[in-house]
């Protein structure tokens, strides 16, 4: 896997940019900064930036030939968030792509006028990033994750599997998923058919993941609702590990979760949402500019059941719902 320290070395500072720009014969050399939310070792991350390194060579942007690329990976609080946006900006590059809600308010704050693609924004009109979706104007675009009525859908695959459940924690860290009560209040309003009660968990700090769990456990037939919040894929393994030893079903957002060892997941396919950035960027990069682009809503949501989990947690999956499935894990 490689690290920080080795995509510095391997992919190099904005020092050598002018080096390697002269080293082409005339051709210039496009530069792009990658921001993620997630830490450089996390085989997720290298995954999303794999799937867009491949998606710009399919365009004809290649590392080291046209395009040169600079990552940072703020896995870290608030302050290392805003001084790689700081770093990135500084070199400067003809474009960052963004990934998740955090990261995209971080560098908008610091640049309205860098173009910047984001992956995995849930609500960017509602967090101010845009004015609307399908003209988004000024210096950003991109691609969201979900529609909140979604969390209907969570809701119901939870009851599905686990008809006993009569208590749901809605799982999200308040500060990367300023969002979340748009997701609660579709749950909320579903409850009552569903038979359950709601309960928003707001989780700050590994303490506060224990003590949801704890309070779930105290009292029978609780079950769990994960949202699309960067927080909970830094701290899924806690989440899936907490689960697993409550034996408490849970529903997350992303198919990472499920093949980490979670009950089920539905949502979208981030890897694949990388690929299709790169074509944002190619756009980008020939001249098109990003309040140009359509923000893109997902167009799919994968249903994965993780059939083993379901058998340790003693939980008969619905035929029903396995044909629905995009993928059983066995």
């Amino acid at each position: 896997m490689i690290g920080r320290r080795e995509f510095t070395t391997l992919l190099g500072g904005a020092a050598a940019w002018p080096l390697a720009a002269r080293a082409q014969q005339g051709q210039r050399v496009r530069r792009i900064g990658v921001l993620m939310g997630l830490v450089a070792s996390d085989p997720e991350a290298q995954s999303r930036v794999a799937a867009l390194e491949h998606g710009l060579r399919e365009l004809g942007w290649v590392k080291g030939r046209n395009l040169w690329i600079e990552y940072r990976w703020a896995g870290g609080g608030e302050n290392e968030l805003r001084n790689h946006a700081a770093e990135l900006l500084a070199m400067p590059p003809d474009l960052i792509l963004a990934n998740s809600t955090p990261v995209t308010a971080a560098l908008r704050e610091q640049s309205q006028v860098v173009p910047i693609v984001f992956t995995q924004v849930t609500d960017p009109v509602g967090q101010g990033l845009v004015p609307n979706l399908a003209h988004p104007g000024g210096n950003l675009t991109g691609f969201t994750s979900f529609e909140f009525s979604i969390g209907t859908k969570w809701l119901q695959a939870l009851k599905q599997t686990a008809p006993h459940v009569t208590r749901v924690a809605l799982v999200f860290n308040p500060h990367s998923a300023p969002f979340a009560d748009l997701f609660l209040r579709p749950v909320e309003a579903a409850a009552p058919s569903f038979s359950v009660t709601p309960i928003a968990a707001a989780v700050r700090s590994a303490d506060d993941l224990d003590r949801v769990f704890d309070a779930l456990a105290r009292e029978a037939n609780g079950g769990l609702i994960v949202l699309s919040d960067l927080g909970m894929t830094n701290h899924r393994d806690a989440l899936i590990a907490l689960a697993a030893h409550h034996r408490v079903p849970a529903v997350y957002p992303f198919r990472y979760f499920a093949a980490s060892g979670g009950l089920m997941s539905y949502g979208t396919d981030v890897v694949e949402v990388f690929r299709r950035a790169a074509a944002y960027v190619d756009h980008i990069l020939r001249g098109t500019s990003p309040g140009d682009l359509p923000v893109q809503a997902p167009t799919k949501y994968d249903l994965v059941v993780n059939l083993k989990t379901a058998k340790a947690l003693g939980l008969a999956v619905p035929p029903s719902l396995l044909a629905l499935a995009d993928e059983v894990i066995e």
